[in-house]
């Protein structure tokens, strides 16, 4: 498939391009498009708001977590049904993984997709100055195509005169102006943004003002222009069921297309993955769901604020979130806490991650949890973060031992294990999570696509508990 594309980049974190890339995907959706919105590295907070900008999931292109091969067909796939698609990107436009010279940056999304590049620049505390920084991007790669400027946080007519004189001798268009705006201000906490799913109605209080102020200052005709003009680019989007298809792994019960297909057919019901959701577990990739669901499982999602497992529960798939704001109302569910310790005990199969690992702890912060795991979990000023090559320590029902992956670490938490557990993860710092011959709990994110045995697996676990 091929679809007008562009990447909504910035010169450095904070220049504002969340703002201006979700306020292009709301304002292109009132205009009668329909918007299929992405986000370059592992960030769950942004997709949040692009689901609400778009009314489609919110997806991620993150070359570190699941290949450059995949980063074509994943957008194929996302983009499925939508006329035009904005990517927004991470940090500066050349920033990527450190050490790597821009792996896995905006740039390399960019040059993956054969994307044009819109910059946003905040132009708050220069002037003519704005145009050698648009200048130096532009030559800085050669085969990064920057098609416009977008100009952020202007104070006045007169700077506006002043900013567009400084870039008219690079050539780039300056395709929109957006003025100061304090209806803008999005809370945000020690990791960022407020998750959407935390204050939906906040979120799009916020999105409805960035698709206003992108209506009045952006030339949406000429960006949605440069989407169109982007150079041919084919690829054949990603499919969960051919992604397991393709697996051999006896540990799974897989063994190529015909075991895949035998993984999927459940005598009697499909069994349940109850997967975490609601304001404390928001951090999730959309295709974990699709991947679970086309390994041969009923997803249901259960908020753990307030819900008890759903009926029939098989397996449990907690993900990332910000538990160490939420510990007392967690606690209070103290049905859902014993229903977990209890079916644990019995053997539920479960991968945890980030605030599913503190989840199964004993406490956090002095309010009990599940106490699945001999571990204790605490808030810290610390913040952990960055990409992980890690090695499986020790063997579950999940991960072999040895087996090599990439993951992102993100969160300001910090666990205290008891003696003789046995570890997750190999890093270069050392050990890493806890593990129960069914359970594998850890602050290292995945993105299945990368290793789509890992849903397989879990699938064919809560298979055999299911009988």
């Amino acid at each position: 498939m091929v679809i007008p594309r562009v990447v909504v980049a910035a010169p450095s974190s904070g220049a504002g391009k969340t703002t201006v890339a979700v306020g292009l995907m709301a304002a292109l959706r009132r205009a009668g498009h329909v918007v299929a919105g992405f986000k370059v590295g592992p960030d769950y907070i942004d997709p949040g708001f692009h689901a609400v900008a778009t009314g489609r999931p919110g997806r991620n292109l993150d070359p570190m977590l699941s290949g450059e091969e995949r980063v074509g067909p994943l957008f194929a796939h996302g983009s499925e049904g939508a006329d035009i698609a904005v990517v927004e990107g991470v940090m500066g436009l050349y920033d990527g993984a450190l050490g790597t010279e821009g792996f896995s940056s905006t740039a390399h999304v960019a040059k993956l997709l054969k994307a044009p590049v819109v910059l946003v620049v905040d132009a708050s505390a220069a002037g003519r100055s704005v145009g050698a920084v648009v200048q130096g991007f532009v030559a800085f790669d050669t085969e990064v195509r920057i098609v416009g400027v977008i100009l952020n946080k202007v104070g006045s007519d007169r700077h506006e005169t002043e900013v567009r004189a400084g870039i008219a001798p690079t050539g780039v268009p300056v395709l929109g102006v957006l003025r100061r705006d304090p209806r803008l201000t999005v809370p945000s906490r020690h990791l960022g943004l407020v998750p959407a799913a935390e204050q939906r109605a906040q979120a799009e209080q916020a999105v409805a003002a960035a698709a206003e102020l992108v209506h009045q200052g952006v030339d949406l005709e000429a960006f949605a222009a440069a989407a169109k003009a982007a150079p041919n680019y084919i690829s054949t989007p990603w499919n969960p069921a051919e992604e397991l298809a393709s697996l051999v792994s006896p540990a799974a019960g897989l063994t190529g297309e015909r075991g895949a297909k035998r993984a999927a057919t459940v005598l009697g019901h499909r069994p349940v993955v109850a997967v975490a959701g609601g304001p404390v577990f928001s951090f999730r990739y959309t295709e974990t769901t699709e991947l679970l669901d086309a390994a041969g499982a009923d997803v249901v999602t259960f908020d753990p604020l307030v819900d008890t497992l759903p009926e029939a529960t098989s397996a449990l798939c907690l993900g990332g979130g910000f538990p160490e704001l939420h510990a007392e109302a967690l606690s209070a569910n103290t049905k859902l806490r014993e229903q977990v310790a209890t079916q644990v005990l019995a053997g539920l199969p479960v991968v945890a991650e980030c605030a599913g690992l503190l989840y199964l702890c004993r406490e956090l912060d002095g309010h009990p949890m599940t106490g699945v795991l001999p571990a204790t979990g605490r808030m810290t000023s610390r913040l952990t973060l960055g990409y992980r090559t890690a090695v499986a320590a020790t063997t579950t029902a999940f991960f072999d031992e040895g087996r090599r992956v990439r993951g992102h670490e993100f969160h300001r938490t910090a666990i205290d294990l008891d003696a003789d557990v046995r570890p997750a993860w190999h890093l270069p710092a050392g050990v890493e999570g806890i593990t129960l011959p069914h359970v594998h709990a850890s602050y290292l994110h995945l993105h299945w696509t990368a290793t789509p045995d890992v849903p397989a697996r879990l699938v064919a676990a809560a298979r055999a508990h299911q009988r």
